[in-house]
């Protein structure tokens, strides 16, 4: 199974392909999510009560029964022995001994099968439950604007939601089973020994009132230290992901010494976090050892005495002896998971307060999805700052008739890239607002929005997966035929059958087993696939040679039929057949029009185009 997906990986196909969907995860489970707790406890109580409270109350339930079965074993234990110290001593014939024996058969039995009934119960739980929480993080994080992905490192994100599934799970084993367990021995012991001498079970009582309120203290530091440490090493990843991505650059100016020297800050910086856990981890594990050898040999020294002046039966004895063993087996078990146990809440604590920020852009109540007919755009006295508190826009307007084709040209900084961003709701406008056949974008779903608009940016996206699948995101439900006529259309048609492989050729991440100009291809045959009214394209073609600009051209124009275009241009050579040409400065509009006439005026647009050796000019 993990030889077939790790292949499968390789290949780039979705997991789907090879095994059916989880049946129990339903429709529901894989909703978009609005809302996530923000810390561990929250977060843990949300998914015990809303998805798992049977199966969790079923597991804590055979933890229960089969712990106190376990712990009975001290009763029959003393009772044989006290049955056949009297049949021994000529007290008693012996025939209590058997049926005793037959009922300490029963508890080693017993106890077994109601341990494997509880491994069964976790086996439908715990892969269901860190599936479920990795489809609710990914969701959620699928939410945020553009503006929170440019703040944070796309490994680390990864990362973070994968660890955060793992962590819940161990997590929940830790308190369902190893904590259950010792309560369980815990609870059951003192009641034993209350019954069988009041002074042992006050002792033991005693003792886990002290055990667990210094625990429960030592706790809380110890919740710091590891989400200081989890902290750490999550940004110690995403500076990893970072120079790994980056390789190229980092040998092409022959800076591996300095990466190093770098990245050693992050690894020295997560080394002393974990070694001041595991000092502070160390510090409470002397208390427990300590506490536990305490009690052990205060209850085995009090019985030794009161058996050897025959105040103890011996029956007695190997009972205290055994739940004293019990007691101390299980507390040692429970501190030995302390490590992973804080690791995993840190785990868990980091991966909340990076995912579950609240999104900055949102849907309102209200909302309903756009209706777009014509493809009008209008920015009705918009204004917009940067999150540095620089203004960019200020009362600015421009609207833009359906079908018609508008190029946004000015000078770096003048706000084109912005401008394209507003209207695909990236960012929201701090005044004024946008509409697209007389909607107002705020005020409908930001789904609708993006599906309204097809998108050729200057590096398009493309994922690790065939070239087919990367064609048809434009439209999932497209065949074959579809998503090859398309291809056709964008003049990517003959470079895909050139390769072995054809559609079925994995592209690489970012696809960079592609040119430029194969990528850029690709990103139109994904538009015309997606058959949006309105289409945004941020010019491409600076970067690339002419032969590869000429086939781009023929498919923009094909994808130029009967849509609204905005054209964020570099290149004005590319422009000149626009039906309006709008020059930015400053978030301004300080020239439109054709561009001969704007050639002919001799204003910004003029003096640009006079500049240009090759049409380009810097983007924003």
């Amino acid at each position: 199974m993990i030889a077939t997906a790790i292949r499968l990986a390789a290949d780039g196909r979705r997991p789907s392909d090879a095994s059916p969907p989880d049946p129990e995860l339903s429709v529901a489970d894989i909703e978009p999510v609005t809302q996530l707790p923000c810390t561990p406890g929250a977060f843990l109580r949300h998914y015990a009560v809303n998805h798992f409270p049977g199966r969790l109350a079923l597991i804590v339930a055979l933890v229960v029964v089969a712990q106190t079965i376990d712990t009975m074993e001290a009763v029959a234990l003393k009772r044989v022995i006290d049955g056949v110290s009297a049949a021994a001593a000529g007290r008693s014939d012996g025939a209590d001994v058997m049926v005793w024996f037959f009922v300490l058969s029963g508890i080693w039995i017993g106890g077994q099968v109601f341990w494997r009934l509880h491994q069964m119960a976790n086996i439908f739980t715990a892969p269901t439950a860190r599936a479920l929480v990795q489809k609710h993080l990914y969701g959620y994080l699928m939410g945020h604007s553009p503006r929170y992905f440019q703040d944070n490192f796309a490994g680390k994100l990864g990362q973070r939601i994968k660890q955060a599934g793992q962590s819940i799970t161990q997590v929940m084993e830790i308190l369902c089973y190893d904590a259950v367990r010792m309560l369980i021995v815990l609870s059951v012991s003192i009641v034993l020994l209350f019954a069988n001498d009041p002074r042992l079970g006050g002792i033991l009582l005693a003792w886990a009132a002290v055990y667990g309120t210094v625990s429960f203290l030592l706790a809380r530091r110890c919740i710091v230290l590891s989400q200081a440490m989890s902290a750490a090493g999550s940004t110690l990843t995403g500076r990893l992901v970072d120079g790994i991505a980056n390789a190229d650059l980092v040998r092409g100016f022959a800076r591996v010494d300095h990466e190093r020297r770098h990245l050693g800050e992050f690894v020295d910086n997560e080394r002393n976090c974990s070694r001041r856990l595991r000092w502070f981890l160390l510090m409470i594990r002397s208390f427990q050892s300590a506490s536990v050898c305490a009690l052990l040999i205060l209850l085995c020294w009090i019985s030794i005495v009161d058996a050897v002046a025959g105040r103890m039966t011996p029956g007695t004895f190997v009972l205290v002896f055994t739940l004293a063993a019990q007691v101390t087996m299980t507390v040692w078990n429970l501190s030995n998971q302390m490590l992973n146990f804080f690791e995993q809440i840190g785990v868990l604590s980091e991966a909340l307060e990076l995912v579950s920020v609240p999104h900055e852009i949102t849907d309102p109540p209200a909302a309903v999805p756009l209706a777009v007919r014509g493809g009008a755009i209008a920015f009705e006295n918009v204004r917009f700052a940067h999150p540095d508190g620089k203004p960019l826009f200020s009362d600015f307007d421009l609207r833009i008739a359906p079908g018609e084709k508008v190029a946004l040209v000015g000078p770096s900084g003048a706000g084109k890239s912005t401008l394209v961003k507003l209207l695909r709701r990236q960012y929201d406008p701090t005044g004024g607002r946008i509409l697209i056949d007389g909607q107002d974008i705020a005020r409908v779903t930001w789904d609708s929005v993006n599906a309204a608009i097809a998108e050729v940016p200057q590096q398009p996206g493309v994922f690790h997966r065939p070239i087919r699948e990367n064609i048809r995101y434009g439209r999932l439900d497209a065949d074959d035929a579809m998503v090859i006529r398309a291809a056709m259309d964008a003049n990517c048609h003959d470079y895909i059958m050139q390769r072995p492989a054809g559609y079925d050729t994995i592209v690489g991440e970012q696809g960079i087993k592609l040119s430029g100009g194969e990528r850029q291809r690709l990103a139109i045959a994904r538009a015309l696939l997606k058959d949006s009214r309105i289409l945004v394209l941020d010019e491409a073609t600076s970067a690339l040679d002419s032969e590869s600009e000429h086939h781009i051209q023929e498919a923009l124009w094909r994808l130029f039929q009967g849509r609204t275009v905005i054209a964020i241009a570099h290149r004005l050579s590319t422009i000149t057949g626009m039906d309006r040409i709008v020059v930015l400065d400053q978030g301004r509009i300080v020239e439109e029009g054709s561009h001969a006439a704007l050639v002919a005026r001799g204003g910004l647009y003029g003096q640009l185009w006079a500049r240009q050796a090759g049409g380009f000019i810097a983007e924003d």
